[in-house]
């Protein structure tokens, strides 16, 4: 199945194959406008998603509260890389964005390969963009994209407890602690 015909499928089904979710660049500004068009408030998460876990799940469920239709953007692996450094991701990208497309909230995914989400924002122009609370309003990296566009800036999730970083350095920590 292309892009296109994955687009005209994604009428908001919650019942669509999580790999149907995932979208390619142009097919995600299409499924945008159709929403928007169709008067729908949408909301876009990003993030690394490395290692999915409980604080992603709360994030991404509370960012979908914010409006009708949830679009997570997920950096590529050279993207998380070089945030991250260079023995991440564990994941590869591709496994990511499925794992993510997998979570009921979320209605696209897609993958971008800039280190914050100022490109997405300006091409894709979202009504709400939406954060993890790692952040405040006033500490969101794309916070001056946001204001120039009008576009909302919202908190979401339970307080952070969990990171990926944490549990593979859990695993890798237990990994050495066997003979």
């Amino acid at each position: 199945m292309n892009a296109t015909e994955r687009l005209a499928r994604s009428t908001f089904d919650p019942d669509r194959p999580p790999r149907d979710k995932v979208l390619s660049w142009e097919a995600t500004g299409e499924f945008i406008r159709k929403a928007q068009t169709e008067g729908k408030r949408v909301v876009m998460a990003n993030g690394c998603f490395d290692l999915i876990h409980g604080g992603h799940v709360s994030y991404l469920e509370s960012a979908r509260t914010f409006g009708d239709v949830l679009v997570v953007a997920i950096n590529s692996d050279a993207s998380e890389r070089g945030l991250k450094g260079p023995t991440r991701p564990v994941m590869g990208e591709a496994d990511r964005a499925e794992l993510v497309a997998g979570i009921g909230a979320v209605d696209a995914v897609f993958i971008f390969g800039e280190p914050t989400a100022e490109r997405l924002l300006r091409e894709f122009r979202p009504n709400v963009h939406a954060k993890g609370t790692d952040y405040t309003a006033e500490t969101v990296p794309e916070r001056e994209i946001t204001r120039e566009l009008g576009i909302e800036v919202a908190i979401a999730g339970a307080a952070k407890e969990n990171t990926s970083k944490a549990i593979i350095a859990a695993v890798r920590e237990s990994a050495e602690d066997k003979p």
